[in-house]
C-alpha cells in the first residue's frame, strides 16, 4: 500500500475512494474496505482511502476527544492488511476545516484525489460547519464526473458495529465482545523500551512497550498474548495503568511480563493482544504486597492459557 502525507496538487489518476477516520478498523470499516476493493477491481483503478490526522473531533473538542482505539502507525497497518492500494493521511487544521463543502469536493475529491467513485457512510459530513452531505454529493458529482454510493452501519450478531462500541466494551472490561467488534482481539502495538528494572528485582521481569497516547481506552489487568518475539504469540500477563505502588506519575505505562521469557527484547516492535481483563490496577503498601498480587495474576493467566491454548 502507497502512503501519501497530504493531498496532492493534482491527481494523474483516478481511484475509488472512501473517507472516515478509521479509529480500529473494526468489522464495519472491513466490510467498507472489501466493497471498496471489489468497486475498484470492477472500474480498473486503484482504492484508496482519505483519513485524517489529527481526527476532526480532537482538532475541535480538545476537552472531549474521543479516546483513540488504535495509534497513527497501528491504523496505517491495519488499512494495508484489507488490501487497500492507497491511503491519502490529510492534515487537518485551520486552513482544512474553513474549506467550505463545494471546496472540499472541488480540491480535495475531484482535483486533488481524481476521484471517480466515491463510498461514505450515510451520516457522512464534510465542509465548514458541517454543511456538505450525500445529497450535495451526488448532485455535483454528476457535473464533475464522479458517482456517490451510500454504506450504511454494519450489524453483527444484532449490534451496531461501531469505533464507540468498542471503547465501550474496553473500558468494562468485555474482551470477548471487544473481539467480536473487532474481528480479532484489541491489542497495542509498541516499541520496548528501558524502564526502572523494578519488576526484574521482584522475580516478574516486564517488557515496557511504549504508548503513543496518554489516554489508552483500557486500564487495568489483563491475560495478554505477545506477537514479534518468535513466529508464533508468547503468553503473558500485562498491567496498562499508572503503578500507584512504584510512582504514580500519572502517565499510564503498558507492561507486559512474559512467561519463561529469558533474552533480551529491547528495542523490539511488539504487538499486545488483550484476551481478559483480571481486575482493575490497586495500590498496595508494600512491595511485598505488590510481588504476592503480580504472582496471583500470573497463576490466573497460565490458567487461562490452560484451558485456551495458543
Amino acid at each position: 500500500m502507497q502512503v501519501f502525507r497530504g493531498i496532492p496538487e493534482r491527481s494523474d489518476h483516478g481511484c475509488v475512494l472512501t473517507i472516515g477516520n478509521f479509529d480500529g478498523v473494526h468489522r464495519g470499516h472491513q466490510a467498507l474496505l472489501a466493497k471498496l476493493r471489489a468497486k475498484s477491481r470492477a472500474n480498473g483503478l486503484p482504492s484508496a482511502v482519505l483519513t485524517f490526522e489529527p481526527h476532526p473531533r480532537e482538532y475541535f473538542t480538545h476537552e472531549n476527544r474521543p479516546i483513540r482505539l488504535t495509534s497513527l502507525r497501528e491504523k496505517i497497518q491495519r488499512i494495508a492488511d484489507q488490501g487497500v492500494d492507497r491511503l491519502y493521511i490529510g492534515r487537518f487544521n485551520a486552513r482544512f476545516a474553513a474549506l467550505t463543502a463545494e471546496q472540499f469536493i472541488e480540491e480535495i475529491l475531484v482535483r486533488g484525489l481524481g476521484a471517480r467513485h466515491l463510498m461514505i457512510g450515510d451520516d457522512f459530513r464534510f465542509g465548514k460547519g458541517r454543511q456538505g452531505d450525500f445529497a450535495l454529493l451526488e448532485a455535483t458529482g454528476k457535473t464533475a464526473g464522479f458517482t456517490v454510493e451510500a454504506m450504511h452501519t454494519l450489524v453483527h450478531e444484532g449490534e451496531r458495529v461501531s469505533s464507540s462500541a468498542v471503547r465501550e466494551a474496553l473500558a468494562e472490561g468485555d474482551m470477548p465482545h471487544a473481539a467480536r467488534l473487532l474481528g480479532h482481539p484489541y491489542s497495542i502495538s509498541g516499541r520496548v523500551m528501558h524502564g526502572d528494572k523494578i519488576g526484574r528485582s521482584i522475580g516478574f521481569p516486564t517488557a515496557n512497550i511504549q504508548l503513543k497516547h496518554r489516554s489508552p481506552p483500557l486500564m487495568g489487568i489483563y491475560t495478554v498474548s505477545v506477537e514479534g518475539l518468535v513466529d508464533t504469540p508468547w503468553p503473558g500477563v500485562a498491567s496498562v495503568g499508572v503503578r500507584p505502588t512504584i510512582n504514580d506519575a500519572g502517565r499510564p505505562t503498558l507492561e507486559v511480563h512474559l512467561f519463561d521469557w529469558k533474552a533480551e527484547c529491547y528495542g523490539a516492535h511488539l504487538k499486545v493482544n488483550f484476551l481478559a481483563k483480571q481486575r482493575d490496577e490497586e495500590r498496595y503498601d508494600t512491595l511485598e504486597a505488590l510481588t504476592a498480587q503480580i504472582a496471583r495474576d500470573a497463576d490466573q493467566a497460565r490458567a487461562y492459557f490452560a484451558q485456551n491454548p495458543l
